[in-house]
C-alpha cells in the first residue's frame, strides 16, 4: 500500500517533541491520511474468535494446521497474511506454545526490521527504532514485567540477531505507542498493533482527530487484490492549514487529573492541554443534583460517591459470572440511590447508566433499557465533542434499544443523528456506517407507516418479534435485522 501523506508533514512541537501538522485546510470526516500496521497482533484471550489476518471477529475460523494457533476467516486470509506468520509459524512450533501478545508482537516487529529495515515505505516519516521507549522511566512492577517478556523472546527467538539492549527498546516503543485494534463492529478491542505515522500524532483531551480501522476487503479469492487492513485519521471538524493535528490517548470521560495520571503512567508525560489546565468540564463530571438552588451535602455526595464505585466493582464481577440478573439489580438499586444526589452528567451515574441499559438491552427488557439509553446519551452530549465516536456509537445503540421499544419516532431520530456522527468518524464505508445507513432507511419506512395506521405498524412489530426465538442470544444490531427481514 503506498502511503499518501500529502496533508501532513513533521515539525518541532516544543516540549512534546516531534508533531504533525497540517499543510492544507481540511474539512470535518476528511481522511488526514491511511496507514497499514507495521506489525500487528491478535490478544491472547481472543486468538481462537478473531482472524489473525484482517481481525474480523467471527465464527468457525480455520487454524493454522502447522502452529495450530492462528486462525483465519479462509484460505485467502490466510495465504494474505502468511508473509507476516512465516516466521512466528516456526518459531511457535519449535517452543510448542505461543507466547504473550507482547512477545508476539516484538517478534513480528523485529523480523520486519530485519526483513525491511525500519521503514518500509517512502511515505513512512520516521523509522520504528527511532520512536520513544521510555524504558528508564518504567516503573519498577512495568520494569519487572519487560524483563519477564524478555526472557519469554529470548526462549522463544534463541537465535535472534538483535541485542538485549536492541530488544528492550522495542519493547518499550510497543509499551507507549501501540494501538489498540478493534473488531469490524468497532464493539470490541481484539489486538494491538504499531503504526509508526500514527505514532507522531500528539495527545490532546479535546483533539481535532479521530483514529478508526479499516478492516480492507479480503473478499476476492486472489489474495492479490486484497486491500490492506490500516488505521485512518479523520478530521473531527475544520482543521486549517498548519495546525497540530491530535488524538486522545485516553477517553475524555475522566476527570483532568484522572487522565493526567493516566497519560503519566502509560506514555510518561505531564498533559498540559487546555481541558487539563482549565479543568474544562470537570465540574459537570462530578456534578450534584440541585433541586430550587439546593444541593446534597458533601458528606452525601461522598457517600453515594462511594456506594457507586462499590456498587461498580460488584456489577462487573457479576457481569463476568454472567448473572445478568444480579446485574440488573445492583444497578437498579444503585441508580435509585443517585437520583436525589448526582447531576445528570456525574460518571459514576453515566457509568451505572452504560451498564443497564446494556444488560436490560440483552435481557429484551427494551422499555426500560431504552430509557437508560436515552438518559445516557443526554449526559454524553453535554460532556463529549459533537463528533465524538464514543457519542456516535451511544446514540446508535440508544436509538436501535428505542427502535426495540416499539419506540419508532425517537428510534429514528437517534439513528440518524448517530449516522451523522459515524459519517465523519468513521466514513461511509465502514461496516457500521454501512449497518447504521441500513437502519436509518428501515426506521424511515417504519416511521411512515406508524404515522399512517399506528394499529397497523404495531400489531405487524409484535407478530415479528413473536416469530423470533426468544433464547436466542444476539446483538441489539442483530436483532434489529431480524426483525427488519421479518417486517
Amino acid at each position: 500500500m503506498t502511503l499518501d501523506m500529502d496533508n501532513v508533514e513533521v515539525f518541532d512541537a516544543g516540549e512534546k517533541g516531534r508533531g504533525l501538522r497540517t499543510t492544507k485546510d481540511l474539512c470535518a470526516g476528511e481522511v488526514v491520511f491511511a496507514e497499514p500496521s507495521f506489525a500487528a497482533v491478535v490478544f491472547d484471550s481472543l486468538s481462537q474468535q478473531v482472524c489473525h489476518s484482517c481481525f474480523r471477529r467471527q465464527a468457525n475460523l480455520h487454524r493454522c494446521a502447522q502452529c495450530k494457533f492462528a486462525h483465519y476467516c479462509d484460505r485467502t486470509c490466510q495465504t494474505a497474511c502468511w508473509d507476516e506468520h512465516k516466521q512466528e509459524c516456526a518459531a511457535i512450533k519449535k517452543y510448542e506454545k505461543a507466547p504473550n501478545e507482547n512477545v508476539r508482537l516484538t517478534a513480528r516487529v523485529l523480523w520486519r526490521i530485519q526483513k525491511d529495515t525500519g521503514i518500509v515505505s517512502d511515505g513512512q516519516l520516521t523509522s520504528v527504532d527511532q520512536l520513544e521507549d521510555h524504558v528508564a522511566d518504567m516503573l519498577a512492577e512495568d520494569f519487572k514485567e519487560l524483563k519477564i517478556d524478555m526472557q519469554n523472546f529470548l526462549d522463544y527467538c534463541p537465535k535472534t540477531r538483535h541485542g538485549k539492549e536492541y530488544i528492550s527498546h522495542i519493547f518499550g516503543i510497543i509499551k507507549c505507542n501501540g494501538f489498540t485494534l478493534s473488531d469490524q463492529r468497532g464493539l470490541q478491542a481484539v489486538g494491538v498493533g504499531l503504526f509508526p505515522n500514527l505514532c507522531l500524532v500528539n495527545h490532546d483531551c479535546w483533539p481535532n482527530c479521530t483514529v478508526i480501522l479499516n478492516h480492507g476487503n479480503q473478499s476476492t479469492l486472489n489474495a492479490a487484490y486484497h486491500s490492506k487492513r490500516r488505521i485512518e485519521l479523520r478530521a473531527l471538524s475544520k482543521i486549517a492549514e498548519n495546525e497540530e493535528l491530535t488524538v486522545g490517548y485516553v477517553d475524555f470521560l475522566n476527570v483532568s487529573t484522572d487522565r493526567q495520571r493516566a497519560l503519566k503512567h502509560q506514555y510518561h508525560f505531564d498533559c498540559t492541554c487546555k481541558s487539563c489546565s482549565e479543568h474544562l468540564k470537570d465540574d459537570l463530571k462530578m456534578a450534584a443534583k440541585e433541586t430550587d438552588g439546593n444541593k446534597p451535602s458533601d458528606q452525601l455526595v461522598k457517600e453515594v460517591q462511594e456506594f457507586s464505585l462499590e456498587c461498580l466493582a460488584k456489577v462487573e464481577a457479576a457481569r463476568t459470572a454472567g448473572d445478568f440478573h444480579e446485574v440488573v439489580k445492583l444497578c437498579r438499586e444503585c441508580l435509585d440511590k443517585q437520583k436525589p444526589v448526582f447531576g445528570k452528567t456525574h460518571l459514576y451515574h453515566l457509568r451505572m447508566l452504560s451498564t443497564a441499559s446494556e444488560v436490560l438491552s440483552y435481557l429484551q427488557f427494551f422499555s426500560e433499557a431504552a430509557e437508560y439509553a436515552g438518559r445516557l446519551v443526554e449526559g454524553y452530549m453535554k460532556l463529549y465533542h459533537p463528533n465524538n465516536a464514543h457519542l456516535g456509537m451511544a446514540t446508535m445503540r440508544a436509538g436501535v434499544t428505542h427502535w426495540h421499544a416499539g419506540l419508532i419516532k425517537v428510534g429514528h431520530e437517534m439513528i440518524c443523528k448517530a449516522y451523522a456522527i459515524l459519517m465523519v468518524t468513521h466514513g461511509p464505508n465502514h461496516p457500521i456506517t454501512k449497518d447504521l445507513e441500513s437502519m436509518r432507511m428501515q426506521t424511515e419506512m417504519e416511521l411512515r407507516m406508524f404515522k399512517q395506521n399506528e394499529h397497523v405498524y404495531h400489531s405487524m412489530r409484535e407478530a415479528a418479534l413473536q416469530n423470533k426465538p426468544m433464547a436466542e442470544a444476539r446483538s441489539v444490531e442483530d436483532n434489529i435485522k431480524a426483525l427488519s427481514h421479518k417486517h
